[in-house]
Formats: structure tokens, sequence, C-alpha cells
């Protein structure tokens, strides 16, 4: 494999969605250009960061270092107005076991059943990354403002996208086709950011 570029991750579907955000704005990067952490055989580091870009760069750096390839990672999640921002870091594990998707949106509704809509403000958050085997870094933010339904909708996505609509939508995530989705969500808006400076990299 000769990828020019890393993805910190080991989902492969995920790689996907990613090289097609930042294609558009990346000349010349075909899907072959770019491999996930699984493809290129790295290990997965301890994400013990206090915040999205933390565990981001954690695992960014690690990738980078393994491969000797730029690195790309992100870390995202959703914030709830009421909670003070959680489950945030925590999405993944809300429910005390890592990635159960089902259990974690059954326990987010359960504990915001009782809240009346006006109150049921959240963001979907993500942080997205680059770092290179000189050891330059970059940061990228992106934010999916909305709220939680009270009921899940839709067969798309994953995650909490079955429960959360975004600002002026009247479709909840799951419901969005995938262009759709990654042209309003939180991890296209911060790819998108990061583009540029992926270009800049392997313009090079």
């Amino acid at each position: 494999m000769t990828a020019r570029l890393a993805i910190a991750t080991h989902n492969a579907h995920k790689v996907g969605e990613i090289w097609a955000i930042l294609a558009p704005s990346v000349p010349g990067l075909s899907r072959e250009d770019v491999a996930s952490a699984g493809e290129l055989g790295a290990p997965s580091p301890v994400e013990d960061g206090t915040s999205f870009a933390e565990n981001a760069l954690i695992k960014a750096r690690a990738l980078a270092a393994s491969t000797g390839l730029p690195a790309i990672a992100d870390d995202s999640g959703i914030a709830v107005d009421i909670m003070g921002g959680a489950p945030g870091i925590f999405s993944a594990l809300w429910s005390g076991q890592h990635g159960e998707d089902q259990a974690n949106l059954d326990l987010l509704l359960a504990q915001m059943a009782d809240i009346p809509d006006e109150h049921r403000g959240a963001a979907f958050v993500c942080a997205a990354v680059l770092v290179t085997p000189a050891g330059e870094e970059i940061v990228c933010e992106g934010r999916m403002p909305g709220r939680l339904l009270r009921e899940p909708r839709g067969e798309h996505g994953f995650g909490y996208d079955p429960i959360f609509m975004g600002e002026g939508q009247t479709l909840s995530n799951a419901e969005l086709d995938a262009e759709t989705k990654n042209a309003l969500s939180h991890r296209g808006a911060a790819f998108r950011a990061l583009a540029p400076h992926v270009a800049a990299l392997l313009a090079d």
C-alpha cells in the first residue's frame, strides 16, 4: 500500500467518509491515497485526554510516529446543554461499555425524559487534527447545534443520530442522506476547515 495520508481509525466506512469530505478541497487526493490505522497495522493508543482535541491529537501523534506518514484523527461526541456539556468526550461509552450505540442512546433518553422541549438543546462537536512526522500539529473544530428528540427517528447514521435534530432542520440526523449530513455535520465542518492544510502539506 502506497498511502500518502494515514487516518486514525480502524473503520473503513469512516475512512471513506473522511476522504469524501476532504477530496473536493485536496487536488489529486484519490481514495487509494488514504489508509486507516488498521490497514497500516498501527496500534491504538490509550485516549486519556480531557477534551476532543486532546484525544484526537493522541491518536494522530501515535499514528504519525508509527507509520512515518502525515496522520489525521478526529474525536467527537454530543454535548447536552442542560447536562453541562455531557456526555461530551464520554459519548461512546456513556452506558459503561465503549461503542454500545443503542445502550448509550437509551440511557441519554432516559436521563432527559422529564426535560421540557425548550431545554433540550444540544450540539454535536468534532475536533479534527493533522499531525506530521516532523511534529507540526493543526487542530480544527466543528459544531452542529440542535436539540434532542424524545424518541429515535430514522435508519441512517450511527450513535446518537436518531435522537438529534440539527438547528433549522425537520429531520433527525438518522433521516438525512450521507451527502446532506456531511454538508451539515460537525465532522464535515471540522474536516472542511482542515482540508486546506492537508492540501498544502501534500502539495509540498
